[in-house]
């Protein structure tokens, strides 16, 4: 089950589509298909494995658009299938229209979700209307193929549970939408409208209902638990006032501890949650999953992961071939990380060109693994390929080394008096201290220096103005020299020991250094990130505004913080949440240009802390101190173990918790549904850019707090309602 659940094989139960896909009206009384071999309801449950196919086949339908994938076949028609997916469907509602994301293509009515200027007649919302009741109707057949077998209870409250989920995102989205269970039988008829309050019940009792037989939390990754149940339930009662106008708060408490009770911890790492390896969260209470063998589409996380990269955001770097240059942020959720940030986060200039053609020389030796071994030392390089050389290596005290001309013994070099004159296949040159060591090697006169190093950054930006050095520290691991360091307006430059003698500045202000280059330009104040890379030339540096959160993941090089054309993906802050490549840095497990392996987090714990938050500061009780405890939980992680981000409990109000959703959940599904909670989504109590089609933003039209019944449901079915204002 854990295989067909993480790979989603493939199955058809696309003749079961056919018979229940319609929300309206079935012009065609014969369902039953002329081809005997085409699988239907009465055929495809033939065997205990095929309730297992068909129950992924529930799950898949939020990852995939069709029958075989990535393309061909597609669940619904009207649109490109890449577009029709659910979950990509699903995200841009939830995030386009809000501060978190903005959209630069033009095809179809994409840009109105940002603008807030949809109508009735929206492709991508009437895509998304049917992608949910896709899914709520296969949910239907499946239920009806097990409502006389207790044996497959647990499926049956699954496919129950993914139903409700979907009924959650139809009255959260729609309000007031068409309404079928598996009572309703497939056929010719005009299903009816339900009302919020109606569908609020309905998605409450069903979930109570089914909490028994819901598998026990953590059974299996990827299949929704007993945690998930009463996930979503707290979550329907946390926006209960929205759907119904009555609070059920204390009700969200009571779901809320049990989720935190239910044995899943938050992970060491934010970011282990959104690499390709983030099955392994701990934290993770139910995923959307994908693969990039199994589970190909153009939807989903290859949407969210290659959408989002573009500019010179170098694709490797997130395991996919290539950018869309598509989604990334504004302004108001910059400042949610930088609240002073005015012109934008300055950036050193990344090296475009690092030169790789130059001559080295290797430099094996016993001071490095493997030891001794030419082709895997450390090398040094002459940038004039003039016989002079120079690099940098870490050697502790006692260890040896030479150099070859190449990754082969054949001509080596070494030191029989230790004189500093180099002699073929002399002695091993010892290192009598530890230390950060620069080599000279002059093979024109066969000598060789090799000077202690120690590195700092100085110049008017720093505290210690051109007097005294900012010592940078060295770690082995990553062989960078670094520094957090308070910066105002003014230069800096890198130098040795304190001294003159050795210093490095930035003559193209190209990210590449140069021996006693031009000063390096820091134009705005703030507390930055310093990294200085030496080893082998090109040397090079970064200069990155640093928050002391670790969750603010922004791509700024070549980007602007204001959005001045909401079509050019270069306005705007990149965002790199989202990566296909594990947490170690190694390869996702089948790693592809185009399809990822990265699961899409659908709860997770520090949401459920956060909400129970929430629910004690509107008044449903609980505890006010667990609340303060459960969000510094948050944020220590955020500042990589450090309590220095915590907060106090008279800083724990409704506005934090509202911001610190956005910093901590950001492009993951939520934001939409918070403002609205908030208030804060049509009103003009808070404005962020192009919100209503204006620069700096501007209120709207409440009814715009829920999406418009789509023209064409209007159109075949006589018995709906348009939401009010549309």
């Amino acid at each position: 089950m854990k295989r067909i659940m993480k790979k989603y094989l493939k199955i058809t139960l696309a003749a079961l589509a056919l018979v229940v896909l319609s929300t309206s009206c079935l012009k065609d009384l014969d369902v039953e298909p002329l081809d005997k071999n085409q699988p239907t309801a009465s055929n495809v449950f033939n065997s205990p494995e095929a309730y297992v196919q068909a129950l992924a086949k529930l799950y898949a339908s939020y990852a995939v658009s069709g029958q075989q994938g990535p393309a061909g076949k597609p669940d619904i028609s009207g649109i490109d299938e890449g577009f029709s997916n659910y979950l990509r469907q699903y995200w841009n509602a939830q995030q386009l229209p809000t501060d978190e994301a903005v959209m630069a293509w033009n095809d179809a009515t994409i840009k109105d979700y940002h603008w807030m200027t949809w109508a009735p007649n929206d492709v991508f919302i009437a895509a998304l209307y049917s992608r949910i009741f896709f899914t709520i109707s296969i949910a239907n057949e499946y239920i009806r193929n097990t409502a006389d077998k207790p044996e497959y209870a647990q499926y049956m409250a699954e496919a129950r549970f993914i139903r409700a989920h979907s009924y959650w995102h139809a009255i959260d989205l729609f309000g007031n939408p068409t309404f079928v269970t598996e009572l309703d039988k497939p056929g010719a008829f005009f299903p009816n409208q339900i009302t919020r309050a109606e569908l609020f019940e309905y998605i409450e009792s069903e979930l109570k209902d089914i909490e028994d037989d819901m598998g026990n939390p953590r059974f299996m990754y990827g299949r929704a638990d007993k945690a998930a149940a009463w996930m979503l339930l707290a979550k329907l009662y946390l926006n209960a006032e929205v759907y119904t106008g009555q609070a059920h708060y204390g009700d969200a408490i009571t779901y809320l501890d049990k989720v935190i009770d239910a044995g899943y911890s938050l992970t060491p790492t934010y970011a282990e949650n959104f690499m390709a390896d983030n099955h392994l969260s701990s934290e993770i209470i139910w995923s959307i999953n994908f693969d990039g063998r199994y589970t190909q589409s153009y939807g989903g996380m290859v949407y969210l992961i290659h959408a989002a990269i573009g500019g010179t955001m170098p694709a490797e770097e997130f395991g996919v071939g290539g950018g869309w240059g598509g989604i990334r942020t504004t302004k108001a959720f910059v400042q949610k990380f930088y609240p002073d940030v005015v012109s934008g986060l300055y950036n050193s200039p990344r090296p475009r060109h690092l030169k790789n053609d130059y001559p080295v020389l290797y430099v094996p030796g016993n001071y490095m693994e493997p030891s001794w071994d030419p082709g895997n030392s450390a090398q040094i390089a002459s940038v004039n390929s003039d016989g002079h050389y120079e690099g940098y290596i870490w050697v502790e005290s006692g260890k040896e080394f030479k150099f070859t001309d190449g990754p082969s013994w054949d001509v080596n070099y070494g030191d029989d008096n230790f004189d500093g004159t180099l002699e073929p296949g002399g002695a091993n040159i010892v290192a009598s201290e530890t230390g950060y060591y620069k080599l000279n090697v002059d093979l024109n006169s066969m000598t060789y220096t090799m000077v202690k190093t120690a590195w700092g950054v100085i110049g008017n930006a720093t505290a210690g103005g051109w007097d005294v050095d900012q010592n940078m520290t060295y770690d082995p691991v990553t062989g960078l020299w670094n520094a957090m360091l308070d910066l105002t307006p003014g230069f800096i430059k890198f130098r040795a020991n304190d001294g003159w003698d050795l210093n490095y500045g930035d003559n193209g202000n190209d990210g590449i250094l140069e021996a006693g280059g031009a000063d390096i330009p820091v134009p705005e104040a703030g507390t930055y990130f310093i990294e200085l890379k030496l080893g082998k030339p090109d040397y090079s540096y970064t200069v990155t505004r640093a928050a002391y959160d670790k969750r603010a993941m922004f791509w700024t090089d070549g980007q602007n913080l204001e959005i001045v054309d909401i079509g050019q993906f270069t306005d705007g802050y990149a965002i790199t949440k989202f990566k296909n490549i594990n947490k170690d840095g190694s390869p996702a497990i089948h790693p592809h240009d185009d399809f990822v392996c990265t699961d899409y987090p659908v709860f997770r714990l520090a949401d459920a802390y956060l909400m129970y938050a929430e629910a004690v500061k509107r008044g449903g009780g609980g505890s006010e101190s667990k609340a303060l405890q459960l969000v510094n939980q948050i944020r220590t992680r955020a500042y990589g173990g450090d309590p220095i981000g915590n907060i106090t409990a008279g800083e724990l109000t409704l506005d934090f918790i509202l911001d610190e959703r956005a910093r901590e959940l950001y492009w993951e599904g939520h934001r939409r549904t918070d403002l609205i909670r908030y208030d804060r989504f049509t009103t003009g109590s808070y404005l962020w850019p192009w919100k209503g089609n204006t620069p700096e933003g501007r209120a709207v039209g409440s009814h715009r707090n829920i999406y418009p019944i789509p023209a064409a449901e209007m159109s075949a079915n006589l018995n709906l309602q348009q939401n009010t204002g549309y």
